[in-house]
């Protein structure tokens, strides 16, 4: 990119790690595939390339990308969200430390922390992190190596203000790590707001259209960078070139897919609200959301995102009859995608944590809001509700 332009959002998540080919020209970065890499001679590495599992030119244009769009120093690329999150959990956490996580939080995280790292004697706990005086009294009790927050939360929707909790998180020694998958660069950037490391699964919004697993970490500064680092190659779990070619295509028209996302999400909850089916809408745009005005502060103005969740009347068969009676929307678990998906948490993405201070509602349904016309996913829905 030109020096003398400071790019915006957009500009950053289409340039950024982009650069044509040296060699042809080509405005797309080539897919590097090779498994390995020619030597000038033991250890004379061309341009510090030896084996793609260390490092890869494709792998390497991605991390730049998410770098750039996250406003961080260093970006990490994995094969799937859950394989960056237990990278950086090695890397930081040790038997004896303690992670405090939200009491609402993706299923898979919680069995990661619970049920692999609690083998492995790092212990966790799990409080309202929306409540500043609850995080600020837990932090003081549990002295946390990590604070690991989701704002959206997921599937509640609920609200953490990034910039208290990171004070708190300052103050105490704690790293500070936030899921924004939910929310998306675009909307949401928690460096900016006091954050140490940025989880995504990119999976999610950022590859954006359910075609490529992935993960990815984004490092605030240099701190953490070498043992992240270290615990990616050691550990091997990287995205492939072809996936993270895909994630690079995705990004790029992110913030065009994040708008209509959000702008469908938007009517959709506002148009539920008083249906009669509809016991609540969990959605940070609603002005009546316990979290809008730390939403509104600290996302993109005027924006929430394309995830929603409802509550349905007549409780777990209700909401199971609904998942199953859409025709526009799918029922498939996973999100973020430019379709639309239904998915019912409580025997689906969140099974992992029934019985614990994370379980969820039993009358709850998810909604992934893709950018089909907004009038057809509405007309699904009224209908699916009728059969309630």
């Amino acid at each position: 990119m030109t020096e003398n332009i400071t790019p915006s959002f957009s500009t950053k998540a289409i340039h950024a790690g982009q650069e044509p080919d040296a060699q042809t020209g080509a405005v797309i970065p080539p897919l590097h595939m090779s498994s390995t890499y020619k030597q000038d001679g033991v250890g004379g590495f061309r341009s510090g390339y030896e084996y793609s599992r260390s490092a890869n030119p494709t792998r390497d244009a991605l991390q730049a990308q998410l770098a750039a769009i996250e406003g961080g120093a260093h970006a990490f690329s994995f094969a799937s969200g859950l394989a960056a999150e237990d990278a950086l959990l090695r890397a930081l956490t040790a038997p004896g430390d303690t992670i405090l996580l939200g009491n609402d939080a993706y299923g898979g995280t919680f069995r990661l922390i619970n049920a692999v790292f609690g083998q492995w004697g790092v212990k966790h706990f799990a409080v309202d992190l929306t409540d500043t005086s609850t995080a600020a009294d837990a932090i003081a009790a549990h002295r946390p190596k990590v604070v690991w927050v989701e704002t959206p939360t997921n599937p509640l929707l609920n609200v953490v203000d990034i910039r208290e909790t990171a004070r708190l998180a300052r103050e105490a020694g704690a790293i500070l790590v936030v899921d924004n998958t939910f929310a998306t660069p675009y909307l949401q950037n928690p460096i900016s707001q006091g954050a140490d490391i940025v989880v995504h699964s990119v999976t999610k919004y950022l590859g954006g259209h359910s075609d490529v697993v992935g993960g990815a970490l984004v490092l605030a500064d240099d701190t953490h960078a070498e043992a992240i680092g270290y615990m990616q190659n050691a550990a091997g779990a990287v995205s492939s070139p072809f996936d993270a070619w895909l994630t690079m295509r995705g990004i790029k028209t992110l913030a065009v897919r994040v708008k209509q996302h959000s702008q469908n999400a938007a009517a959709l909850a506002a148009a539920l609200t008083d249906h009669p089916k509809v016991e609540t809408v969990l959605y940070p745009g609603l002005e009546s959301h316990p979290g809008h005005a730390v939403a509104a502060r600290q996302m993109r103005e005027g924006m929430f995102g394309g995830m929603m969740s409802i509550q349905v009347a007549g409780g777990r068969e209700a909401a199971r009859t609904l998942v199953d009676s859409t025709k526009v929307f799918t029922l498939a678990e996973s999100l973020g995608g430019i379709e639309s998906l239904i998915e019912y948490p409580y025997d689906m993405t969140h099974a992992s944590v029934q019985g614990t201070d994370l379980e969820v509602p039993a009358n709850l349904v998810r909604l992934s809001v893709g950018i089909e016309d907004v009038e057809d996913l509405l007309a699904d829905l009224t209908q699916a509700l009728d059969r309630i």
